[in-house]
């Protein structure tokens, strides 16, 4: 008789459903990028603008879903489950490139989190600037205060043990994704139908919380709440990797394996459990991550250079490359030449997407007053 508490690999039973799949996947994937689209667009135009989006979408989805079959090797649906991006780039290509895949990976994700905690601190100021314009007054708010008050609340809930497990809180910024990407939609077709110019080459960087609308207020301020809530529920940073590999390192080290249980009474007796380790390193990474977010507080520049690191080996090379060892495509066939063409295009579309961001950051950083990060 089959055990039914563990998986077929050996693991405990997964108990995600695709509601919560689908949960984490939107809280990932529909990010407050979104936000910076239309600056994004306006960039290269009413024709380049849109004509790149439908493309590298379509890129983007074929190469997720030659991602998708490398889940399992070497049977993409029998085989042994990849539970991580470098456990399937290991178990498809191995040696330096699973090390590449990691730096890529890891460090996306750090900067990531910084530009939630600059993207959480624009609208929550932005709260605060459209209550000033309500009330007849126009204020300049400072950012950083909020930036505080988002690295307070996420070294509160980084000390939960799993927090990538608490599928309530990916439902509930999936939830608030959908509401402020339809506020924005919906604002930008009552301006359209009123005969309002479409904005044109002057779109702004965030489209709630910069020049982008003004009224209605009430609007504006939930939408600016359901970006703070998502991005609160979308920090999921590298805390699992560090933390699993220093208890490989050092199983010795009572200070990184062990765990105390601590029982609240306030609470109705409920006990966590807390590991000394896991309480000084997440607490120094959000630390750190929030200074950092403080020294860079531009939205869309920093959204962008995001983007274009990340693009060329997350989205596009690994997946071809898996998907070449997989299928055991021949060298110089017609496939492969096709498939080594399109990383060729995107590797280079990322490279000129990152010079560009570095050349908008350098101009934003010599126009930036550290002690003015204002809204």
């Amino acid at each position: 008789m089959s055990n039914r508490s563990v998986d077929d690999d050996g693991r405990s039973m997964r108990t995600g459903t695709w509601v919560t799949a689908s949960a984490h996947i939107i809280t990932a994937v529909i990010g407050s990028g979104v936000l910076s689209l239309a600056w994004a667009i306006a960039q290269l135009g009413w024709v380049a603008g849109p004509a790149a989006l439908i493309v590298f979408s379509l890129i983007t989805l074929f190469t997720s879903t030659l991602l998708a079959d490398a889940y399992r090797h070497p049977d993409p649906v029998t085989g042994q489950r990849n539970y991580t991006y470098m456990d399937a780039v290991g178990a498809h290509l191995g040696g330096v490139k699973v090390r590449l895949c990691g730096l890529a990976q890891y460090a996306n994700l750090v900067g990531v989190t910084v530009g939630y905690t600059i993207t959480a601190s624009i609208s929550m100021a932005s709260v605060r600037r459209w209550s000033c314009f309500h009330e007849g007054d126009k204020c300049h708010v400072s950012t950083t205060p909020y930036m505080i008050i988002f690295g307070s609340i996420q070294l509160i809930l980084c000390q939960v043990a799993n927090f990538h497990k608490l599928s309530w809180l990916s439902i509930l910024a999936a939830v608030m994704s959908f509401t402020y990407s339809l506020i924005g939609l919906g604002l930008s077709i009552a301006k359209l139908v009123t005969g309002v110019e479409a904005f044109g080459k002057d779109a702004p960087g965030d489209l709630l919380s910069g020049s982008g609308f003004d009224h209605p207020v009430w609007l504006l301020n939930v939408a600016n709440v359901c970006v703070a809530i998502h991005l609160i529920g979308a920090y999921q940073p590298i805390f699992s990797f560090v933390e699993t590999s220093c208890r490989q390192r050092w199983p010795e080290v009572k200070f990184v394996t062990t765990d105390h249980q601590i029982t609240i009474p306030i609470l109705g007796g409920t006990s966590f459990h807390v590991n000394g380790f896991r309480v000084v390193w997440r607490s120094a990474y959000v630390a750190v991550t929030t200074v950092l977010a403080t020294f860079i507080p531009f939205f869309n520049i920093f959204l962008a250079l995001i983007g274009a690191v990340s693009f060329w080996p997350l989205t596009v090379y690994f997946p071809i490359e898996m998907y070449i060892a997989r299928s055991k495509v021949p060298k110089f066939s017609f496939s492969w030449i096709g498939l080594q063409a399109l990383s060729l295009v995107c590797l280079l579309v990322s490279l000129v997407a990152t010079a560009g961001s570095v050349e908008g950051l350098i101009q934003s950083l010599k126009m930036y007053h550290p002690f003015k990060n204002e809204v």
